[in-house]
């Protein structure tokens, strides 16, 4: 039987309230290098990552979005363009250091007046039932030490109709894949991290993170488990990265 009070932490195994302390000391020592490092790491194709993501969103004028884990807040100025001056945008992330780069560069980006920020675990998000009508989660359920807790919360928030969006990199599906991005993901991507960011342990972390991250069929079926309908998954970039996609209704 698995020890529900321990989790994982990259490849070792911790306590829940360790991890959530640990990963709150990752994101607060790589808030100021993130963007810069995402760039570096997949070479620019986080963004075509994003777009996908925000295709599939295909929010309307005056509807209402939340965006978990949101970072510095890509997904969140794209939601924010959807929805225009007449919706709003909510922003969270669990780490103020994260949450403060994504308010300015929105504010930066003049994108003000319709999003709102929120520090917030996504495993309790402090929002009524039914609230948005998308709720969208990039690179961020890997870090969460409850997803189930996570993807219920995310489902609750939903109003009927409403979908969620998980984007999240998965575990390679194109033959002949799988070894080549070990062999960048455990060597090229701390040196990274060590040379720009400074911190090669935190970026080896986020390596062995994706490792331990559900491959696509196991989180399909944990966002079936948490009420979501409709689910189903795209694969991008031979499945190094994945969109889930699933409804409320």
């Amino acid at each position: 039987m698995a020890d529900e009070s321990s989790t994982d932490f990259g490849f070792q195994r911790v306590s829940r309230e360790d991890k959530t302390r640990r990963v709150r000391g990752v994101f607060d020592s790589v808030a100021g290098s993130y963007d810069l490092m995402n760039d570096l790491m997949s070479a620019g194709a986080h963004r075509i990552w994003k777009r996908f993501t925000l295709a599939l969103a295909n929010l309307h004028a005056g509807q209402r979005a939340l965006d978990v884990a949101g970072g510095t807040g890509d997904l969140a100025a794209g939601l924010a363009r959807q929805v225009g001056a007449r919706g709003l945008v909510v922003l969270t992330d669990i780490n103020a250091s994260m949450l403060a780069r994504g308010r300015d560069r929105l504010n930066d980006a003049g994108l003000v007046g319709n999003v709102e920020y929120v520090q917030a675990n996504a495993e309790r998000l402090p929002f009524a039932d039914g609230c948005f009508d998308c709720i969208t989660i990039g690179f961020g359920l890997r870090n969460v030490t409850d997803k189930a807790a996570a993807l219920g919360s995310m489902r609750r928030a939903l109003r009927p109709g409403g979908q969620l969006l998980v984007l999240e990199f998965s575990h390679p599906s194109a033959p002949g894949l799988a070894p080549l991005y070990d062999a960048y993901s455990f060597r090229i991507l701390p040196l990274l991290g060590r040379i720009v960011a400074r911190d090669e342990a935190s970026y080896r972390y986020l390596a062995e993170s994706i490792r331990m991250h559900p491959n696509q069929e196991t989180l399909l079926g944990m966002m079936r488990e948490a009420g979501l309908e409709g689910c189903r998954y795209h694969n991008l970039s031979g499945g190094i990265v994945a969109v889930h996609r699933g409804y409320k209704y």
